[in-house]
C-alpha cells in the first residue's frame, strides 16, 4: 500500500473482546500474519474515540483503519486485507486454491456473507444468557435492532435456538468428510470459509456458557461457566465438524501473534496522520467491472452527492452520511459529513454495497 521509500500505513483494528465480528477479523489478521494494533472501544454507543478522531458515527464494530482509509463491515475489511497484503508479497491468502485446482473465492465470500454472518449468527446470538439483556447493553441493542428486547422471552427461546444450532451443525457436518484436506471447499490451507465457521462456533460456545458476559455488558453482569451449547456441539454428535474445529484451533494457536494491544493511542494517531493518502485510482478494491454508470445516474449516485449509507438489517435508523467520493459495484467510499467538532484526521470511509443501502440524502426517506 505504501510507495517505495514510504513507511507502511498503520493497520489499526477497533473492537472489543466479546465482539463476534471482531474475532473474525483478528483471525484473518493472524492467518495472514499482518502486524496490527488493537484498540479497545466500548461495546455500546457512544464511542467518542471513533467520532472525535475520524468523524465516524457508524455504530457497528469492528472498524479497521489502514492509514487514513476507514473500512466498515467485515465483508469489506477482509477484502481490503487480502488486496493490500497479497500472497505475492508473502502474506498468506484467505482464498487458497482448492486441491482440485478450482478457485472458490466467490463461493467462499457468499458462504460467509449469506450463511455464517447472517443465519448462523442469528442462531448463536440466540444463545446469549438472559442476564445480558437486563443490562444497559440490552437497551443499546434494542435501539440497534429497532424494538424492545424482553429478557424473559429470550431466555425461554434458548432451547429452541439450541435446536436451530443443531440443525446448522447437521447441515455443516458433511463439509468435513474430505480426507485430502481438513479445510472447507477442499482448500489447501484455511480460508475465509474456515474462519467464518470457526468464529461463530467459538464465540457461540463462549457466550452460551457465559464466558464473555462481563466484557459484552461493560461490566454490568458477571461471567458464568455453564454447559452452554455442549449438548449440541460435541465430538460424539458431530465428529467430523468437531475434529475440524480442534484442528483449526491448533492451527491458530501455533501461529505467532501479530497484535499490539492498546498502546498509547496518541502515538498511533500520529502515525495515521502521517500516512500518505491514496490516489483516486487506488481507492477502490479491484472488481471485474467498474461501476454501472447508467444505473448510477438513475439512482442519483454521482460523485459529490451527499448520501446516506446504512445496513439493510440492523442499525438502519443510524445511517452514516457523507459526500460520495467514488464507488464500484461492490464498494462505496464517502467523506463523512462535518460534525459539531472537527475530526482529528481527514479520512475516507469505505463500506461494502453488500448488506448496505446507499441513497442520496433527498431520497433516503423514500
Amino acid at each position: 500500500m505504501a510507495e517505495e521509500g514510504e513507511a507502511a500505513p498503520p493497520v489499526v483494528l477497533f473492537g472489543y473482546d466479546a465482539s463476534t465480528f471482531t474475532l473474525k477479523v483478528r483471525l484473518a489478521l493472524r492467518i495472514k500474519q499482518i502486524p496490527y494494533t488493537f484498540i479497545t472501544v466500548p461495546s455500546m454507543m457512544p464511542r467518542p474515540l471513533l467520532k472525535d478522531t475520524f468523524g465516524l458515527t457508524y455504530r457497528k464494530i469492528p472498524v479497521l483503519a489502514i492509514g487514513k482509509e476507514i473500512y466498515c463491515d467485515t465483508s469489506i475489511i477482509i477484502e481490503a486485507l487480502e488486496h493490500f497484503f497479497p500472497e505475492s508479497e508473502g502474506y498468506q491468502t484467505l482464498y487458497p486454491t482448492a486441491t482440485d485446482g478450482r478457485d472458490y473465492r466467490p463461493m467462499i465470500r457468499g458462504f460467509a456473507s449469506y450463511w455464517t454472518d447472517r443465519p448462523l449468527f442469528r442462531v448463536t446470538t440466540g444463545l446469549i444468557p438472559s442476564s445480558v439483556w437486563r443490562t444497559k447493553f440490552g437497551e443499546d441493542r434494542a435501539e440497534l435492532i429497532g424494538h424492545k428486547l424482553d429478557a424473559e422471552k429470550l431466555e425461554k427461546k434458548v432451547p429452541e435456538n439450541l435446536s436451530r444450532l443443531d440443525m446448522q451443525l447437521s447441515i455443516l457436518e458433511p463439509l468435513f468428510a474430505n480426507e485430502d484436506t481438513p479445510w472447507i471447499f477442499s482448500a489447501s490451507s484455511p480460508s475465509l470459509a474456515d474462519i467464518s465457521v470457526f468464529y461463530q462456533l467459538s464465540w457461540g460456545s463462549d457466550i452460551a456458557a457465559g464466558r464473555l458476559i462481563n466484557n459484552l455488558t461493560g461490566g454490568d453482569a458477571s461471567d458464568t461457566e455453564t454447559v452452554g451449547a455442549t449438548s449440541v456441539f460435541n465430538a460424539k454428535r458431530y465428529p467430523a465438524l468437531f475434529t475440524w474445529y480442534t484442528t483449526f484451533q491448533r492451527y491458530i494457536e501455533n501461529l505467532p501473534s501479530t497484535e499490539t494491544r492498546d498502546p498509547d493511542f496518541s502515538e498511533i494517531l500520529e502515525q495515521i496522520k502521517q500516512s500518505p493518502s491514496l490516489g483516486k485510482k487506488s481507492l477502490l478494491l479491484p472488481t471485474p467491472r467498474s461501476s454501472h454508470a447508467e444505473l448510477d445516474e438513475k439512482t442519483g449516485l454521482k460523485e459529490g452527492t451527499v448520501v446516506t449509507v446504512a445496513p439493510d438489517d440492523t442499525g438502519r435508523a443510524d445511517p452514516t452520511i457523507g459526500t460520495l467520493v467514488i464507488m464500484s459495484p461492490e464498494e462505496v467510499v464517502i467523506k463523512p459529513q462535518p460534525l459539531d467538532k472537527a475530526a482529528e484526521v481527514d479520512v475516507r470511509i469505505h463500506f461494502p454495497r453488500l448488506g448496505f443501502t446507499v441513497r442520496p440524502v433527498d431520497k433516503a426517506m423514500l
